[in-house]
């Protein structure tokens, strides 16, 4: 599957492609640049709001797409998702559900990887992950991890 980043001991690994990372740190720079500007001239405070939103919000998205490397990685012993400020990792005894979801909105058609997780506690976690987060169509990383799931007893 050219989508996965490798097939190493059976395991699976999905990320943000490096080139959007890349591009949203330069995204990012040019946005803190821009409330620089906005700071030195003195610009009104609406600007300056709206520069530091879109510094912050970028700088966030990339320094998540750099630490979250790789996104999902899925082995005989289960997942691990990776995300800008923790990581877990669940048996496939504790993944409840994979699946797809399929969504139209505003003429546009979305797909996202639906991930029901539980932790040691006992606790749910729901995860989702669409394209951009995994570099592959979530068809085809729901296709491997049914492959990868061992079936139940």
């Amino acid at each position: 599957m050219p989508s996965t980043l490798g097939d190493h001991n059976g395991r699976h690994s999905w990320s943000t492609p490096a080139g959007a990372v890349v591009a949203l740190w330069v995204l990012a720079v040019v946005a803190v640049g821009w409330l620089v500007a906005l700071v030195l001239t003195g610009a009104d405070p609406a600007g300056r709001l709206i520069a530091g939103a879109a510094a912050l919000g970028l700088g966030l998205a990339a320094a998540s797409g750099t630490r979250a490397r790789p996104r999902l990685e899925a082995g005989p012993d289960g997942l691990t998702v990776r995300r800008l400020t923790w990581t877990r990792h669940a048996p496939w005894s504790r993944v409840d559900e994979v699946r797809v979801l399929h969504t139209r909105r505003l003429g546009r058609s979305s797909t996202l990887l639906e991930l029901d997780l539980r932790d040691v506690d006992g606790g749910e976690r729901l995860v989702i992950l669409g394209r951009p987060e995994l570099g592959a169509d979530p068809d085809e990383v729901a296709e491997v991890l049914a492959g990868l799931r061992p079936a139940p007893r």
